[in-house]
């Protein structure tokens, strides 16, 4: 297989995260999938979006759960850019999805989008919530998924079999041989994130492991040449 470069939150580096900017920047860049991230509002809308509060990423402050869509679509998520629904994404470009679930109460919501519109061959859902990938596996008939983690050991491995997923997403900073050569006798594919750095590529390389997530398109050029 090619080693994957995914653009995370689009390409967050150059661009405002999780706005249909960043994706199609990323999607122009020719990166082999795009990560975004989801939550619920309000009134139930699928919205694209980081962090639990709006205060980081927009001109607006507090929790997403307390925001009807209507009152998110009013913020500037940066450059004049709103925040998108799940379905706009789809909508904008065409690449490989790595659907994130901030939020476990998205998963059924996600679910039902990907179900109507039979997306289980292009989005790939990801968590950090072991029990929302668990959750969504039979909702979702013939999906992938992926558990990430950030502070993690060798049980990261048993933890993704159980969830019953395919991929983990794991912080380079915290990778070992052990652990990769744990996922591969468990036939886990394994991604790196954040890779944004020659010498962090050259890391997830030397690793052997199967793509990396990045802030920054270029990688997607210079990840081909780097052993």
């Amino acid at each position: 297989m090619n080693f994957l470069t995914i653009g995370h939150r689009g390409v967050m580096g150059v661009e405002p995260e999780n706005t249909l900017r960043s994706f199609v920047a990323a999607q122009e860049a020719g990166l082999d999938a795009i990560e975004l991230d989801l939550h619920l509002s309000k009134d139930g809308a699928l919205v694209v979006m980081h962090d639990t509060d709006v205060d980081r990423t927009t001109d607006g402050t507090g929790p997403i759960a307390e925001k009807t869509l209507a009152e998110l679509r009013a913020l500037d998520a940066g450059r004049g850019e709103r925040v998108p629904e799940f379905e706009e994404v789809l909508d904008a470009v065409h690449t490989p999805l790595q659907a994130e679930i901030k939020d476990k109460q998205a998963a059924r919501a996600l679910a039902e989008v990907m179900n109507r519109r039979d997306l289980a061959g292009r989005v790939e859902v990801s968590s950090f919530h072991d029990e929302a990938i668990a959750e969504i596996k039979p909702l979702v008939p013939g999906v992938r998924t992926a558990l990430i983690a950030s502070r993690y050991g060798t049980d990261i491995v048993d933890r993704a079999v159980a969830a019953g997923a395919e991929t983990v997403c794991l912080n380079i900073r915290r990778l070992t041989l052990e652990i990769v050569e744990r996922a591969r006798k468990a036939d886990l594919r394994i991604i790196g994130w954040v890779v944004n750095t020659q010498d962090q590529l050259r890391l997830v390389r030397a690793f052997g492991l199967d793509g990396a997530t990045t802030d920054h398109p270029d990688i997607k050029r210079t990840g081909r040449f780097t052993a």
